[in-house]
């Protein structure tokens, strides 16, 4: 259980406004996350890393010298948004250029992704190096599909220390990805966890059985075995890690080894300790040398009850920066000289990844309109708010259960920002662009991020001018269509929300070209959404976090898909009655 919360959509900003306060002289609070307190040479290379609350240490944890020098902490489970990725990015930005670094999941490379090329266009040198240290999740010829998991610090770390000591950017990302193609990891769980408000874990094991090979999301693992004693899972964990030595190595005899056991949350060190007795007898009897292990809590899943081991196979060059000092509010190696710090409140410049549409007043026809919009973002958000436990429950099939609570959360910003613009006589399409971006913002993670791409579409069709009419309205679609499918690379029969917004995208254009109403095309279009969104229970998932989790989501209809036929449906009950 998650037993001490208020409001559990605020759960993740007011665990930050904590984490602050408990560590502030060694971490700055900034929109968007934290960063050290200490000065960062001037010209210097910086990192910054991030994902979504509930995994502490990682990711605010690992913030200080001798490791990140931001992060960015979105939402419970979900990634940051582009625009919090950017906002510590400027306000640690040294002149030297930035490292993203950050685990391979669908929303963090999305909006990672984006926040490069923001960063970009205001002249910033940005790189990106992405770890895919988990074994389970794909096969070892599609690394690059597989999840980051407790194997981030040791890129982290390598990152860091190569980042401080000078090096130039290109010889930074050259560390850590080398330090990435070296280090693997594999988890185990005897209990789902369960997040904050939810009355029941996102999947239940039975005594005596073990799920293998989960995220550290909440999701399932990839398949269930009987639990075996301490000694048991410790040769299990080394066989299969060893059974990926990396072809560089040659000889285990002599070869250096950092070593990460990871407590999920609900095992505790005592229980590490006895499982680490044996995975140190294992590793010394194939001829490893460990260097520096760490058992601890290092990226945590709530109160899942699980662990991970992480294997980093050592160079001369990287053992130096798995050994070097560092200090941070939950890891600390070594003795390190303090660096000047930050005056308290530092005020930071940061620029914003969209550029707000003046909210200029909109003509009678558009300001018209925009009521119809906040009406209908309204029903949106009340529908989703009815539905947001059963998305949950859907989302917790195959990936981490936050879908409800995510977009409770956009949407909530989305009709706030609505309102505020209607305040200002905006027009519809200048309230749509600002709910978007709010949407955005607030909710992260990949359905934030598409989320405001379709709202900003509509928004550019519309404009403020004239009364929006099917054709308008085919067009935003279509568009929106098109930018979500080139941001999040899925396809139609996927399994994601674009096996509803394509139907339907087709339903509206078809139905402009005949000359419908606004009122007639969304209705037919609607009921395509619908049927479209049910029939989503028959694919297997080719993309995102549901894709190592394939055999489980077939039967049950995507998330994402099912949302956006609500949302769909909400809002034609209020075009029909406000536009017929």
């Amino acid at each position: 259980m998650t037993y001490l919360f208020n409001n559990p959509t605020q759960f993740a900003d007011e665990l930050v406004e904590g984490f602050a306060a408990a560590h502030r002289n060694t971490i700055q609070r900034v929109n968007g996350g934290v960063i050290r307190r200490h000065k960062t040479k001037p010209g210097q290379v910086v990192m910054v890393i991030g994902g979504g609350s509930g995994h502490y240490p990682a990711f605010g944890g690992f913030v200080g010298q001798g490791l990140a020098h931001g992060a960015a902490l979105g939402n419970v489970f979900a990634a940051p948004s582009a625009q919090q990725i950017c906002q510590v990015a400027q306000a640690v930005d040294a002149g030297g250029g930035i490292l993203f670094c950050y685990a391979n999941y669908a929303g963090d490379v999305l909006n990672f992704e984006q926040a490069q090329v923001q960063l970009r266009t205001q002249g910033i040198d940005v790189r990106s190096v992405v770890v895919t240290d988990d074994i389970a999740s794909a096969a070892f010829a599609e690394q690059h599909k597989r999840r980051g998991i407790a194997g981030t610090l040791a890129v982290f770390k390598a990152a860091a220390v190569a980042a401080d000591a000078g090096k130039p950017l290109d010889e930074v990302v050259r560390i850590a990805t080398e330090a990435n193609d070296r280090v693997r990891s594999l988890g185990v769980a005897f209990s789902g966890c369960t997040l904050p408000g939810a009355n029941r874990p996102l999947f239940e094991v039975a005594n005596g059985k073990m799920e293998v090979g989960m995220g550290i999301h909440g999701e399932h693992g990839l398949y269930r075995v009987d639990a075996p004693s301490a000694d048991g899972l410790a040769e299990m964990l080394v066989d299969k890690l060893l059974a990926e030595t990396p072809l560089s190595i040659g000889s285990l005899s002599g070869a250096r080894v950092g070593v990460i056991l990871n407590g999920l949350g609900a095992v505790k060190y005592e229980e590490l300790f006895v499982i680490y007795r044996k995975i140190d007898q294992l590793l010394t009897k194939h001829g490893l040398i460990i260097v520096e292990p760490v058992v601890d809590e290092l990226i945590t899943s709530f109160d899942m009850a699980g662990v991970s081991l992480t294997l980093f196979w050592l160079n001369d060059e990287l053992e130096q920066t798995w050994i070097a000092p560092a200090d941070t509010p939950a890891f600390h190696r070594g003795n390190i000289t303090p660096a000047v710090q930050f005056e308290e409140n530092i005020a930071v410049a940061v620029q914003p990844i969209h550029k707000k549409q003046p909210l200029k007043i909109g003509s009678a026809d558009s300001q018209a309109a925009a009521k119809v919009v906040l009406t209908a973002l309204e029903a949106a958000r009340d529908v989703i708010e009815l539905h947001q436990e059963a998305l949950g429950r859907l989302d917790a099939i195959a990936g981490d259960g936050d879908h409800g609570i995510g977009m409770q959360r956009g949407l909530t910003a989305a009709v706030d920002a609505a309102r505020a613009a209607l305040d200002t006589q905006a027009g519809a399409g200048t309230m749509l662009t600002a709910a978007g971006d709010a949407w955005s913002d607030r909710a992260g993670g990949t359905s934030g991020m598409l989320w405001g791409v379709i709202l900003r579409n509509l928004g550019y069709a519309f404009g403020d001018e004239i009364k929006p009419d099917a054709a308008m309205l085919a067009m935003g679609v279509s568009n929106a269509l098109e930018a979500v499918v080139s941001l999040g690379k899925a396809q139609l029969n996927d399994k994601t929300l674009v096996d509803v917004l394509y139907p339907f995208s087709a339903a509206l254009t078809r139905s402009a070209a005949r000359g419908f109403s606004t009122t007639e095309a969304w209705t037919a279009a609607a009921e395509i959404a619908g049927q479209s969104a049910e029939a989503t229970k028959n694919l297997a998932p080719k993309i995102g976090r549901a894709r190592p989790h394939a055999d489980k989501s077939i039967g049950s209809p995507d998330p994402g898909a099912v949302s956006m036929a609500l949302i769909v449906d909400a809002m034609g009950r209020i075009i029909r009655r406000q536009c017929a």
